[in-house]
């Protein structure tokens, strides 16, 4: 009797597991943001300055637009697809497939663009109230940065326009190669994404001005021509000469443009620009080449002149300011500033004498972002790792009492949004074990209300890796955050091959409580062919705070090194991965660590691809290089050691390097001048480009790349 049950129950995990389906590249690759993604409600978000929220959803199999008040959390059908059809058909408008982005002004009030024309929609009435040509602007026009009076800034090619009183007016007319306006400046480093920044009521538009002549041009080689010909770009590399910016005020009532007195040196960066309520100052945050001296600067709007530093911000190694001032509402004198001088970022009160108030935030936390303030000004919204460095949360903080509130429950990543008056957020989680839940949340008492309540898990007839996140210790002690995805029906007495995945870099965070541990669906297909995948995020990863982070700094390689080593050692430990097949898997960042780790610590790997990897710093750009090693002259031992053509000599495992040729971030010289050096010293890599790309491989070709990338894992490993 018991062989028979026993008989049976094999036979029933047999059945299951074959009933379940596998991935494929393609699909781990190319759906993961789509079909394979969480459920979700479309659109959700606040109906301008009210309480109401609206999304679109499917009901009935038809798109459909609902709306509700977050008081009595009641979602209504408010409009399907085919009853805006009708109205669009009305207008000699064409049939919309699905609903159109929505900008809400009000509960009631809605507005889109369609056919060039904006669009708007009174849900009231049932009708469309208004359509409106929009303004003829030039069909080249880039980098468009909309007012709230409705005047518009653009750029064509490398000069400046703005839209204002039905025309289009030119603000610079000697935009070059070598001269760039209205555009992003300093390789968009300090959270710089773009060129134009329009006043409080739209009446004045700041932009930058990016002199570029003393900056080395760069050859990108463009295949497709017939020869080939050479597109050339401004690259600065560390050590050399920079570009230099400036600041200018234009006046569309005037025509008139007036440049802000920065002073010298020219080569200093000019960031975080905003403006005053009334109009008058400009600020910013101005900041040495060496980036270790910030100085907050105040700039007459109409005269240009340098009013005054509020305060300064040192420090020895760097300083890195990310995000613009915000003035308090209601307290024109008041302004909020987020800063990492106190070992990690938090948010500090000044007026606007330079006075700082108080330290609004403080702990072994930090603010990762700023939602707003409520109406009132009284308290200010944030996001934060006051949980966990994995998990966020949204949190408030009353300018006045300094108390921290944590409003958002169940761990996980949070993104949440409030609403005008700070009574309601509308929030998104999710987490390892959620795959995504919507929620409203009453701000006062902390309560949550449930839109989307345990949305279908995409991967729920697929076989996948358990997956876990958890600390190990470095050798100081300090926890070293890990994913790890383990093979499907993983057995401890058996042996996996096993992937490290790494980034190890500034700025960026690898391993998340959200769904699928925030990596690629490639790491269960992965799992799914017998694999284990293991990333660590080591010393120098962004929101632990500025010591993990500045661990790394002169010395790119090393600390994240001795970390990432304490990462094999505890794979080492584990008796179910083999030793003997041991992969190692990085790109950008994560390419230069990849092929650190095979030249500097050449017994570990069995097999390596490095993707659009730094080999040597000083080949990098000044903003980010010079951040963390200085210059090649003042730092000569630090670009010394981080030299990887100056190891290739040590290389013993395979090791597949990929590029786009196209790349303008970590350029193709490169990974060439690592080749380069392998034969030289007759070693042996693999070698593949892709023609046409830059510095990611992106579309259609992504698929193709991950096909290579297993391809050549299955090729030099075996999972037994």
């Amino acid at each position: 009797m018991r062989k028979t049950i026993l008989f049976l129950y094999m036979m029933s995990v047999c059945a299951f597991n074959y009933a379940q389906k596998m991935l494929t590249v393609s699909d781990a690759v190319l759906k993961q943001r789509n079909t394979l993604a969480p459920e979700k409600l479309n659109q959700l978000s606040w109906m301008g300055s009210t309480n109401y929220y609206a999304y679109i959803d499917m009901k009935d199999n038809i798109s459909t637009l609902f709306t509700s008040d977050a008081k009595l959390n009641q979602p209504k059908v408010t409009l399907t697809i085919t009853e805006l059809n009708a109205l669009l058909k009305e207008k000699n408008l064409k049939d919309a497939k699905d609903f159109p982005y929505i900008k809400w002004v009000s509960a009631a009030v809605g507005t889109f663009e369609k056919e060039n024309k904006l669009v708007t929609l009174d849900l009231t009435a049932k009708t469309i109230s208004s359509v409106v040509e929009l303004p003829a602007i030039s069909e080249n026009a880039e980098n468009m940065d909309k007012a709230s009076n409705g005047n518009i800034a653009y750029t064509v090619d490398e000069n400046l326009y703005v839209y204002s009183n039905n025309q289009n007016l030119q603000v610079s007319k000697d935009g070059s190669f070598d001269l760039v306006y209205g555009k992003s400046v300093h390789r968009e480093e300090f959270g710089i994404m773009k060129g134009t920044f329009w006043s409080p009521a739209g009446n004045l538009l700041a932009f930058y001005r990016m002199d570029q002549i003393k900056v080395t041009a760069y050859p990108i080689m463009e295949i497709g021509d017939r020869p080939a010909t050479a597109r050339m770009i401004k690259y600065p590399m560390a050590g050399d000469s920079s570009h230099f910016v400036t600041v200018g005020i234009f006046n569309p009532k005037t025509n008139a443009t007036v440049y802000l007195k920065t002073g010298t040196p020219r080569e200093q960066y000019l960031t975080n620009i905003a403006w005053s309520p009334d109009e008058k100052s400009v600020y910013i945050a101005v900041l040495n080449r060496d980036q270790n001296h910030l100085k907050f600067n105040r700039y007459n709007a109409t005269t240009g002149e340098f009013e005054k530093t509020l305060f300064e911000e040192k420090d020895e190694k760097y300083v890195q300011p990310m995000n613009p001032m915000e003035f308090v509402p209601n307290k024109p004198n008041q302004f909020i500033w987020q800063s990492e001088r106190d070992g990690f970022k938090h948010i500090y009160l000044y007026d606007i004498t330079g006075k700082m108030i108080k330290q609004l935030t403080k702990g072994n936390w930090l603010v990762t972002g700023v939602s707003g303030f409520d109406t009132k000004g009284e308290n200010l919204f944030f996001t934060s790792t006051i949980e966990s460095p994995v998990t966020r949360h949204l949190c408030k903080v009353n300018l006045k009492s300094g108390k921290v509130e944590q409003i958002t429950s169940g761990t996980g990543t949070h993104t949440s949004w409030v609403s005008a008056d700070g009574a309601y957020l509308l929030d998104h989680l999710q987490s390892l074990d959620v795959p995504r839940e919507q929620s409203v949340y009453t701000c006062k008492d902390k309560k949550k209300i449930f839109i989307l309540k345990n949305a279908e898990n995409p991967l729920k007839e697929y076989a996948l890796g358990k997956l876990s996140i958890f600390t190990i210790k470095a050798e100081d002690g300090t926890p070293l955050y890990c994913r790890q995805f383990l093979p499907v029906n993983f057995d401890s007495t058996k042996k996996y091959p096993t992937l490290v995945y790494l980034y190890g870099g500034p700025n960026a965070q690898m391993v998340n409580n959200t769904w699928n541990g925030g990596g690629d669906l490639w790491f269960q297909y992965m799992a799914e062919n017998g694999y284990v995948v293991f990333t660590l995020d080591s010393r120098g990863s962004e929101n632990r705070g500025k010591v993990f982070e500045q661990a790394t700094f002169r010395n790119l390689g090393v600390a994240e090194t001795k970390d990432q080593l304490v990462g094999v050692n505890y794979l080492h430990s584990k008796p179910w991965v083999d030793k003997d097949n041991m992969i190692i898997y990085g790109w950008s960042f994560g390419g230069f660590m990849t092929t650190h780790m095979m030249v500097k610590h050449p017994d570990l790997f069995k097999v390596a691809i490095a993707g659009g990897p730094v080999i040597d710093w000083k080949y990098y750009e000044i903003m980010y290089t010079e951040r963390y090693m200085d210059t090649p002259k003042t730092n000569p031992e630090g670009y010394k050691n981080s030299d990887l053509t100056s190891f290739a000599q040590n290389l013993k495992g395979r090791l597949l390097i990929i590029h786009g040729t196209e790349d303008p971030v970590v350029v193709w010289q490169h990974s060439l001048l690592f080749l380069k050096s392998c034969v030289d010293k007759s070693k042996l890599i693999d070698y593949y480009v892709y023609p046409g790309h830059e510095h990611n491989v992106l579309g259609k070709d992504r698929a193709n790349l991950y096909d290579k990338i297993t391809d050549y894992i299955f090729l030099h490993t075996k999972a037994k």
